[in-house]
């Protein structure tokens, strides 16, 4: 990954405001020429003790992603009101921007 394109994906998490969400998509589309993947992956490669809102990103179908911190992502989520419903779901509005 282009350290560009990195750097403007970790810029936009930064600026994911608290009780909202976005997606991996979105991100990319943020960007000069990441995909959601590639998102993912600098979401992946951040260092222990890092302070980004990582959590905050979540995918398409307004879904968490299937990964090891999926519970503590929930649980960071919904102490900053972000709510889901029964299907797992993040409501449209939560959604930024």
């Amino acid at each position: 990954m282009k350290p560009v394109v990195r750097e403007q994906i970790l810029t936009i998490i930064a600026e994911i405001p608290q009780g909202r969400v976005t997606t991996y998509g979105r991100i990319a589309a943020m960007t000069d020429g990441a995909t959601p993947r590639l998102v993912a992956r600098a979401l992946r490669d951040l260092p222990t003790g890092h302070t980004l809102p990582w959590f905050r990103v979540i995918t398409a179908s307004r879904r968490l992603a299937d990964h090891a911190g999926a519970q503590e992502q929930r649980e960071r989520l919904v102490a900053e009101g972000v709510i889901f419903d029964a299907g797992g779901r993040v409501p449209l509005h939560s959604l930024w921007p």
